[in-house]
């Protein structure tokens, strides 16, 4: 019996999923999962940081039909297909990645799944890409040291007033040196400059020194 824990989100015993926005469509290796007529796919926590998120009891996200989002660090867009399914045909998900070869794997999806718009840049300079629009979540998992200062720079040029960000801050490339409680709390300190810190949660074992951070814009 599919239950839906947030907009567009179901829970099936153990199970997440999403209705699929395109039935029939894999976008990877998902499992796919069909009740009354409904296709669903299977959202893996070990494949997925919101995924990780919900799992370990995530009461926030900010991601409905509708959403625009930016999200850096796209990869290989399979996160990003899932956030497809949730925002439907009224939202668009700019996916902004560093690498040639990700972007090459996300190009196919986004030909059959329109409302993803990949973006062959660096983060770190937004103004490659100043012609996104304003949007409604800011979604960043880049592995680099500058993780927070990349969000705070998006988020002046591309998050609307109150706009929400959601972080999946890494320990391990920021200072693999400290231990992740203490680089957790630099981060946070940090992004309380410019955001409100809504909700945080650690990732473990899904993903090993792992925060999700969900956070609100203030200026």
């Amino acid at each position: 019996m599919m239950k839906e824990i947030f907009p567009g989100i179901f829970r099936s015993e153990k199970k997440i999923l999403t209705k699929n926005l395109f039935p029939g469509f894999k976008s990877h290796s998902e499992e796919l999962v069909s009740e009354e007529g409904i296709e669903y796919r299977v959202w893996d926590p070990s494949h997925s940081k919101p995924a990780a998120a919900i799992a370990k009891g995530l009461k926030n996200l900010p991601i409905k039909k509708g959403t625009k989002i930016l999200y850096l660090g796209i990869a290989n867009g399979n996160t990003a297909t899932f956030f497809s399914d949730i925002i439907g045909i009224e939202g668009i998900i700019y996916g902004v990645e560093i690498s040639e070869r990700s972007i090459q794997d996300v190009n196919p999806i986004a030909v059959k799944r329109k409302n993803i718009i990949p973006i062959l840049a660096n983060a770190k300079l937004p103004e490659k890409y100043s012609w996104v629009e304003r949007v409604d979540v800011l979604y960043q998992d880049v592995a680099t040291s500058d993780q927070s200062e990349i969000l705070i720079r998006n988020a002046k040029l591309f998050l609307k007033k109150n706009g929400f960000a959601i972080m999946a801050v890494k320990s391990r490339s920021i200072d693999v040196t400290k231990k992740p409680e203490e680089v957790y709390k630099k981060e946070l300190e940090k992004l309380k400059t410019f955001f409100e810190i809504i909700e945080k949660i650690r990732l473990d074992p899904f993903e090993k020194d792992h925060l999700f951070a969900v956070m609100r814009k203030m200026k």
